[in-house]
């Protein structure tokens, strides 16, 4: 089942067209990548789905009906400008976050406690947010973005800026969420968290919709039917190889020939950040 629909979606600002007639269902349950080059139209339509801007032309739906101000409080939403009251206390902003989004204060009160232990910030809670590092005070905003519970997270760049040790704690954070039953869109340049967190993705380019599916059937499709040859030659020097599907069986022949010693073979898939700079740049 489909938690957003978008039928055929436009928004256009002035003379410029945004979006254009975009259409795509984000399936419930599970992690959707929302790709695209910078200005092709992403922000605009995570903007729409949480009802910041109404679309020119189209219809969104969520859970099978048109979308309403109750349904965006079950969104837990990261823009990529993040911001906060930066002389406001964290402990009372956060409170007063979790209570926005309708949580009852001592409920508000024990999650955000669980949260913080389990990000190791329990002193955190009577500092000013403007006493936060960059990396402190985006743990932060995840936090007071997913503490209500909510049934779809639109997390926009959530690794931006992060270390390495910190990047991978929020991805963990991203899987335990999913595995819990939420619908987590995430909207990344990064197309290696893309290729180890999202089960399906859209490319957005140019306000178009460009290519939607599953990750692993997009890598395929856009493979080249070639296959790596692993290999030592005589001086046992490990080698690989890579030669067209159809030119393995000779390539094989003229390998036994010159004796070497076969370790494998396995279909070459395209990566992720290929085949979005190939649509991209090329527009197939």
């Amino acid at each position: 089942m489909a938690i957003i629909q978008i039928n055929n979606v436009s928004k256009s600002f002035g003379e410029k067209v945004a979006l254009d007639k975009v259409s795509l269902e984000i399936p419930e349950g599970k992690i959707f990548g929302l790709l695209g080059p910078n200005g092709a139209g992403k922000t605009t339509l995570i903007r729409i789905i949480n009802r910041i801007t109404i679309p020119t032309a189209g219809s969104v739906f969520f859970q099978g009906r048109p979308i309403t101000d109750e349904d965006v409080a079950r969104i837990g939403y990261l823009p990529e400008e993040r911001g906060l009251y930066r002389k406001m206390k964290v402990g009372d902003q956060a409170m007063y976050l979790a209570q926005l989004k309708g949580m009852k204060r001592n409920d508000a009160l024990r999650e955000l406690k669980a949260w913080f232990e389990r990000f190791g910030a329990q002193d955190w809670w009577n500092k000013k947010v403007e006493e936060l590092s960059k990396g402190m005070a985006q743990k932060f905003q995840f936090i007071t973005t997913v503490v209500h519970k909510p049934s779809l997270m639109i997390l926009d760049e959530p690794f931006s800026g992060f270390d390495p040790v910190n990047a991978e704690l929020i991805r963990q954070e991203i899987l335990r969420l999913k595995a819990e039953g939420a619908t987590i869109i995430l909207s990344t340049h990064n197309m290696e968290s893309v290729e180890e967190l999202c089960d399906e993705i859209a490319l957005i380019n140019k306000s178009h919709l460009v290519i939607t599916g599953g990750v692993d059937e997009i890598r395929r499709r856009y493979g080249e039917d070639n296959v790596e040859i692993s290999y030592s030659d005589a001086s046992l020097q490990p080698r690989t190889l890579v030669v067209a599907r159809p030119e393995v069986n000779a390539k094989l022949s003229e390998l036994i020939s010159e004796g070497v010693t076969f370790h494998g073979f396995k279909e070459v898939i395209p990566r992720m950040n290929d085949i979005f700079i190939k649509l991209v740049t090329e527009g197939v």
